[in-house]
């Protein structure tokens, strides 16, 4: 299984603004800076945490079709499918549609109806595109995820020349993780 980002966020959970009075910066001169760290802050977060916390379209490219019907979709929380397509052995690409999706349990997953039953491209065959997130605004992203945000943000800031993440705030993340067996 592969994970590929095709459309990142189109805003942050964090607005400037918030960040600037956590930081308690009043001047405007390292705006572009400080929203780079808490655009850093949130992709570091979401690597850690195995979670998109802003609205953001993804392709899972898988090489078979899901033993048991059910295909478990990794980067939660899960919001819709847009598309599952599929390459046959001739390379030529196909869309299928029988399915349903759970976005209520995390993660997320399609239970297909029936699969195809012709035979598929060696690697690479499947590739399902879909959307994760907790909204298109921060205004739906747990707290205690803007927090650490936030608190890594404001530790880049302080400590401009390490790239480190202090254990307390990884801790944080982590504890957001999202885990499958």
């Amino acid at each position: 299984m592969y994970l590929r980002l095709v459309t990142a966020p189109s805003a942050e959970p964090v607005s400037l603004a918030t960040v600037k009075t956590f930081l308690r910066v009043d001047a405007s001169d390292e705006d572009a800076m400080i929203t780079s760290l808490a655009k850093a802050a949130r992709e570091h977060g979401e690597n850690l945490s195995r979670r998109a916390f802003i609205t953001q379209t993804w392709d899972m490219t898988l090489d078979a079709w899901p033993i048991g019907l059910r295909l478990r979709v990794y980067r939660p929380p899960l919001q819709s499918i847009t598309s599952v397509k599929y390459l046959d052995s001739d390379n030529i690409e196909h869309t299928w549609t029988d399915y349903t999706v759970d976005t209520r349990n995390e993660p997320g997953m399609i239970i297909f109806n029936t699969l195809p039953s012709i035979a598929l491209l060696k690697s690479g065959a499947i590739t399902v595109r879909f959307a994760a997130g907790y909204g298109s605004s921060g205004s739906n992203v747990p707290e205690r995820i803007i927090n650490s945000i936030l608190a890594l943000t404001a530790y880049w800031y302080e400590n401009r020349e390490s790239h480190a993440v202090p254990a307390d705030i990884k801790k944080a993340f982590m504890a957001e993780r999202a885990v499958w067996f």
